[in-house]
């Protein structure tokens, strides 16, 4: 079995590593911080995944060098806002040919970058051989993976041994891997399907029924695909698992982050004082700028996107929104 070094040690990080583990891989986990290394050492338990426990084998650290030394595959498992500062201090220590898997989902908000770019950019910069790298995403909660609940979920690299290898590494008995050459396409999904669950748990919040929700979901991934296709991405990956799957799944699921701050905030909460209760790293409000500035480049419209963006950054009253978008310019479908 692999040697695996899980850089992270949030839910999504620690439902894999259990994963991994209990396959017969050999896991290290590394957190930034000292305390976080000692609880999860100490008690076995991550205080986000309820009902689960951390297998023994498992080996904690802080220590960067010693979780990315001598490792057949490195899972980036950070938030997406701490993807390049984690790179930056582990490069010195990832040996030429790395595969590289990513599990952060977002955009960069300067450089529009996914998350596999701003890797491959910040190893470029520090002069490191080219990576292989990996982006694993889909339908999956961590809270539903570390139950072992039936899953599915999408490697996606432009290298297809790297991806067969990743496909290979992370196959379980209830999670089944596919494949995908679309690494820029399913990256986009990652990132852009957040943005439109925020605007699902707003029109929960506000009552308004499944209807509704409904149609913010195709109509959100209509936005997404327009914006993808015209970037470059392969149209079959907005339908498949790392596409309309990741949607459905992030915008309806009461485990969803961005759903349940949406809720709040069309509740009534302030989007500050929706972010501050859910307590963890909302990935949809920090994708909100690097979304709109694609959209504008490759001058394509997104007015749920853009609508999100009124209500979490302007201020607009989220009643106010679902009327401006309902009283759009009539139009055709397709």
């Amino acid at each position: 079995m692999s040697k695996v070094g899980v850089l992270g040690a949030g839910t999504w990080g620690i439902a894999l590593s259990r994963m991994l583990a209990n396959t017969g891989h050999n896991v290290t986990v590394w957190s930034a911080l000292p305390d976080e290394v000692k609880q999860l050492a100490q008690t076995r338990q991550q205080k986000n995944l309820p009902g689960m426990t951390i297998p023994a084998s498992i080996a904690f650290t802080s220590d960067l060098q010693a979780a990315c030394t001598d490792q057949a595959l490195l899972l980036l498992a950070v938030p997406s806002v701490y993807v390049r500062s984690t790179v930056k201090q582990a490069a010195p220590f990832i040996p030429a040919g790395q595969l590289i898997v990513d599990v952060a989902k977002g955009l960069e908000p300067d450089t529009m970058l996914t998350m596999t770019q701003v890797i491959a950019d910040e190893l470029s910069q520090l002069h490191t051989p080219k990576m292989r790298l990996v982006a694993l995403s889909g339908p999956t909660h961590a809270e539903e993976v570390a139950l072992d609940l039936p899953t599915t979920i999408v490697a996606a690299a432009d290298d297809e041994e790297a991806a067969k290898q990743a496909q290979d590494i992370f196959t379980s008995s209830f999670m089944r891997v596919y494949t995908n050459p679309d690494r820029y396409g399913v990256e986009l999904c990652g990132a852009l399907k957040n943005i439109i669950a925020l605007a699902a748990g707003i029109s929960d919040g506000l009552g308004y029924g499944d209807n509704a929700k409904a149609a913010l979901i195709t109509r959100g991934m209509t936005e997404i695909k327009r914006l993808g296709t015209k970037l470059g991405a392969h149209a079959a990956t907005f339908d498949g698992l790392a596409g309309i799957g990741d949607l459905i799944v992030t915008g309806t699921s009461t485990h969803s982050r961005n759903h349940n701050c949406g809720l709040l905030i069309g509740q009534g909460m302030s989007p500050a004082a929706a972010k501050k209760q859910i307590g963890m790293v909302v990935e949809g409000i920090n994708a909100i700028p690097g979304a709109l500035e694609l959209a504008a480049k490759a001058n394509v419209s997104m007015p749920i996107v853009e609508t999100v963006d009124q209500v979490i950054n302007h201020g607009l009253d989220p009643k106010v929104a679902v009327q401006q978008l309902l009283n759009r310019k009539k139009k055709a479908e397709f």
